[in-house]
């Protein structure tokens, strides 16, 4: 990554500084955050930001292209199969590890892809406070396409709230308030002034939905969708207390929960290109590769990374019995590119995209990174260890 720029960040860091910033970082939220934030951003090079660029061009055109849908019909299990989907996502997510090539150089490779927002508020509040901390300098953003932060921000209130009054459109998940990522809630309605309410909350008459705020009914136009089936699916019965969300209902989802599905690991053995790796469905696979360290197993229905076997062993792949429901992937290693005081750490950049409805196509507009020294990216990996967590990734305007 930008070697300049780490050099100077390292030289000025000290515990009592990212002590404050975690501090100020909190000051400005509802809830304390829960997850590790990173005591560093990321800092790209034009070369790597360029890179980027291109690989997720190459991806959006393919979920652009005529029959995505009919090619991803298979992707949505039935029994999460919502009503009234829509023409496209309104959000894109783009995960991509930071790796070296054949030649030495680095490149991005691309881990998961998801048809679902992620956390397009709390980054803006993340790099403001990174930037105030460490005084990132003045020629660095976290945005692309010429974005600001006002504009940004014009541009997720186009996506999110659209044609309608703010407090038509609901920030929604299974249990908001106690979510880990309740933080990027809360700042999102600070934002765009979109109320935050639980599955619970939902109030049906008809076909039509309302929320309760200051004992008075409010009808609900749209949805800003946060709930991810895989968290209701140890409840079996949960629709049977709350408002059957996946009826067909007079309310518009941003995005519609089908998205969720078609626009995953299920669409990587339809990708191609330099940043892609090589992935077959399963029950696809001709030949089972001699190289199998080379590899991992995903099954495409799960969330997180549970399920992933990152050491493929003899006789794994036979005990599979829906081989259908599982993708066999090349193994993607990351390089520990980024400098901290005692070592390389591992970088994974995640591409935010927004689509408005009378967009023609989405627009890259920020970013997430996460930051590990374990075997993968995740929380449950990087326990103990410092220089890991969330951050943001800036790079020359």
């Amino acid at each position: 990554m930008n070697p300049s720029i780490r050099k100077t960040f390292n030289q000025n860091f000290t515990e009592e500084k990212y002590a404050d910033f975690l501090v100020d970082l909190n000051a400005g939220t509802k809830n304390p955050i829960e997850f590790r934030i990173a005591e560093t951003p990321v800092f790209l090079t034009d070369d790597f930001r360029d890179k980027l660029l291109q690989a997720g061009e190459e991806i959006v055109a393919t979920i652009l292209k005529p029959g995505f849908k009919e090619l991803t019909e298979r992707a949505i299990p039935e029994k999460w199969r919502v009503a009234n989907e829509n023409g496209h996502s309104h959000f894109i997510a783009l995960d991509f590890g930071v790796c070296k090539d054949e030649a030495g150089d680095i490149v991005p490779k691309l881990i998961e892809l998801q048809g679902f927002p992620s956390l397009y508020g709390f980054q803006v509040h993340l790099a403001e406070n990174y930037r105030h901390a460490f005084n990132i300098p003045g020629n660095q953003t976290i945005f692309f396409n010429g974005l600001t932060k006002s504009t940004y921000l014009d541009l997720l209130r186009k996506t999110i709230i659209g044609p309608y009054q703010p407090d038509e459109v609901v920030i929604m998940d299974v249990d908001a308030p106690n979510q880990k990522t309740a933080v990027d809630f809360y700042l999102t309605e600070g934002y765009l002034g979109t109320p935050v309410v639980s599955l619970a909350d939902l109030i049906q008459e008809g076909d039509q939905l309302f929320y309760l705020h200051k004992g008075e009914k409010k009808r609900i136009r749209r949805i800003y969708n946060r709930l991810i089936f895989d968290e209701i699916e140890s409840d079996p019965e949960i629709f049977n207390k709350v408002v059957d969300i996946r009826k067909p209902l007079d309310v518009e989802w941003i995005a519609h929960p089908n998205w969720f599905y078609r626009i995953s690991k299920f669409t990587m053995p339809f990708l191609e290109g330099d940043y892609i790796p090589k992935t077959q469905f399963l029950h696809e696979v001709k030949e089972i590769p001699q190289d199998l360290q080379n590899y991992v197993l995903k099954p495409l229905f799960s969330f997180a990374g549970q399920g992933v076997i990152i050491d493929i062993m003899d006789g794994d792949i036979e005990k599979i019995k829906d081989p259908e429901n599982w993708i066999l992937q090349e193994k993607v290693t990351y390089e520990p590119v980024l400098q901290s005081p005692d070592g390389g750490v591992k970088i994974e950049v995640r591409l935010l995209y927004l689509w408005p409805d009378s967009d023609a196509k989405p627009t890259l507009a920020i970013n997430l990174s996460r930051l590990s020294r374990g075997k993968m990216i995740g929380v449950r990996y990087n326990k103990d260890f410092d220089w890991v967590g969330g951050t943001v990734a800036f790079m020359h305007k």
